[in-house]
């Protein structure tokens, strides 16, 4: 059984007992996901495909917040050749490790 859902403006396709890596969310650690935070688009179980309009009604996705991190570092450099500019920034993205626990339709 899968589901792709949306969390935090992202689209995921999401399994009982896999993580996924979001933007940051609010909660603290070992927290339950709350549930309006989560829009449920589809859902296949063994086959039956359910197709929400805009979302899948009745279903829904018990999960928790396992840690809150920093993604990897991302160098963004600037150059403009023959004129002396260069400019070198890095970002890390934060994000939150979500432990889905169970699908129910």
């Amino acid at each position: 059984m899968y589901a792709i859902v949306e969390i935090a403006g992202q689209q995921f396709k999401i399994q009982k007992g896999r993580s996924i890596y979001t933007h940051r969310l609010e909660g603290d650690v070992d927290a339950a996901l709350a549930s309006d935070k989560v829009k449920i688009l589809l859902v296949d179980n063994e086959g039956s495909i359910s197709i929400g309009a805009p979302t899948v009604a009745g279903a829904t996705v018990s999960a928790k917040i396992v840690e809150h991190l920093k993604g990897e570092k991302v160098i963004v450099f600037k150059k403009k050749r023959r004129k002396g500019y260069k400019k070198k920034n890095g970002h890390r993205q934060y994000l939150t490790k979500v432990l889905i626990e169970d699908i129910t339709l």
